[in-house]
């Protein structure tokens, strides 16, 4: 199997990977252009973020319980990673949404970025779910130069991530 082609489930049922011809981009990669909508609805890219570290972490929706656990840890952690380093929390839901979930939740230090307008980082990263439409728990560390530098998706969409796995390979971007 090709390191690069990867199985969701979600609760144990597969699920069909699309974009990018249901690859994800590998570590070594140049990451692929994306644009999303920020909580003022204006567009972002990823051109947005160069000679910034990124560290993305894709989630099915913001109002899931597993999602909102995720999110609140990456807004905590984003503290411990300093001022060069971006870390942003992209999902299929709604700006508005994003915005209240961040008020509810405090998350003043997580970027909200929203795909469901055209799922273009969905596409590009390979993790858009085609029976859902939302995107696969997944993390994705990118360098200054536009690198990425760690990919993890998650196999069990009800999982979490490898938080230490995603930091320490955003700290070594840094670098």
């Amino acid at each position: 199997m090709n390191p690069t082609h990867h199985s969701v489930t979600f609760l144990g049922n597969p699920l069909t990977l699309t974009g990018n011809g249901a690859k994800v981009p590998a570590v070594g990669d140049k990451a692929p252009a994306f644009s999303v909508t920020d909580n003022d609805l204006k567009p972002v890219g990823l051109n947005n973020f160069s000679g910034q570290t990124l560290l993305v972490a894709a989630v099915p929706s913001l109002d899931t319980d597993v999602c909102s656990i995720e999110a609140k840890r990456f807004n905590d952690e984003a503290a411990t990673l300093g001022e060069d380093v971006v870390v942003a929390t992209i999902s299929m839901d709604l700006p508005f949404a994003q915005k209240r979930w961040a008020k509810e939740h405090e998350a003043t230090r997580l970027t909200l970025l929203s795909d469901h307008r055209g799922a273009s980082f969905g596409q590009a990263y390979g993790v858009l779910v085609q029976e859902l439409r939302l995107l696969a728990r997944s993390v994705f560390v990118i360098d200054r130069k536009g690198v990425i530098r760690h990919v993890q998706v998650v196999p069990e969409m009800t999982n979490e991530p490898d938080y230490a796995a995603a930091l320490a390979a955003a700290r070594a971007a840094m670098k």
